[in-house]
């Protein structure tokens, strides 16, 4: 099973869209995380298996893979969490695929599972309006979020 979600990746000022490539395949158990994430990108396994577990969602004992396209962006920060989480649970068919690659989502997950805010939320959103799509992200970050909609 598979499924995209969406986020970005910051470029200096620009935020640049990153396609999350969820995979739940047969195998060894593990959940990997690749194309070119930093420490905080590669701790969200943890945070996400921690978020889920506390949300009484258990991931199964496959092969978790995902792919931060494009691999060869640099991909740096926690607003990664919430796509990725996103992505997986969409592979799971816990969510509905199709929703999850409407919308770009960024966010970082505690362990229980709430959402905490993050930088680039102004960039992000212009980023999903010039995308159509919509935004998902933590509460505190939609004011900020929202001076997108007063400039169109």
């Amino acid at each position: 099973m598979g499924a995209c979600a969406y986020t970005v990746a910051f470029d200096g000022v620009e935020a640049r869209l990153v396609e999350v490539q969820c995979a739940v395949t047969p195998g060894v158990p593990g959940f990997a995380v690749v194309g070119l994430p930093d420490k905080a990108v590669s701790e969200a396994r943890e945070r996400i298996r921690a978020a889920l577990q506390a949300l009484a969602i258990a991931l199964p004992s496959k092969r978790i893979t995902v792919n931060l396209s494009p691999a060869d962006l640099p991909k740096e920060g926690s607003h990664f969490d919430l796509p990725i989480a996103l992505g997986l649970l969409a592979a799971l068919e816990v969510i509905p695929a199709d929703a999850v690659a409407e919308t770009v989502a960024l966010g970082e997950l505690t362990l229980e599972g709430a959402l905490v805010a993050v930088p680039g939320a102004l960039p992000a959103a212009l980023t999903a309006a010039s995308e159509a799509r919509s935004l998902l992200c933590p509460a505190a970050c939609g004011p900020e979020a929202a001076w997108v909609a007063s400039c169109r």
